[in-house]
């Protein structure tokens, strides 16, 4: 189950490239729309369609005022090689200790044997900080439908 829509977005810091380049959910309060694609596991093949379609259409996404922050509780190393390979110019950050995935309700307690995986769960955040949007797949191999994402994030605005 994820955190409803109305629910204040809880804050988070991440790291992205390294354990020195971080990002900060709050740094984006005020100024932009946040769209937060929690994802099993990067290189897996629903993850990599869906990383690799936003980052092909990601100029859509920002004529909208929209921000894509990318989270997988893999490594920084690893979600760096993945983006690269992606396309992928919007953060994918890693919580490799699960915490914010924890604090958005987006683990599994076991995923065909791994335990605490991020499932597959996609948040609008509007620039007040609240989430407009919430949706998670029903098995890791569901995609988000991105034109109901779309249609959120125009709402949003």
């Amino acid at each position: 189950m994820t955190l409803g829509v109305g629910t204040k977005a809880p804050d988070f810091k991440l790291a992205v490239k390294s354990r020195d380049d971080f990002i900060h959910l709050s740094d984006y309060k005020g100024n932009d729309i946040i769209v937060l694609m929690f994802f099993p596991l990067a290189f897996s093949p629903t993850c990599t369609t869906q990383m690799c379609t936003v980052a092909e259409n990601y100029t859509s996404w920002k004529s909208l005022n929209a921000k894509v922050i990318g989270i997988s509780i893999d490594s920084t190393w690893t979600n760096q090689k993945f983006a690269e390979e992606c396309g992928a110019t919007f953060p994918i950050a890693s919580d490799f200790n699960k915490d914010v995935s924890a604090s958005y309700d987006a683990l599994y307690d076991d995923m065909s044997g791994m335990k605490g995986v991020t499932r597959r769960v996609v948040y609008v955040i509007d620039r007040s900080g609240i989430i407009v949007y919430a949706w998670e797949g029903e098995h890791p191999g569901i995609m988000p439908d991105f034109y109901e994402i779309m249609s959120a994030i125009e709402t949003a605005n």
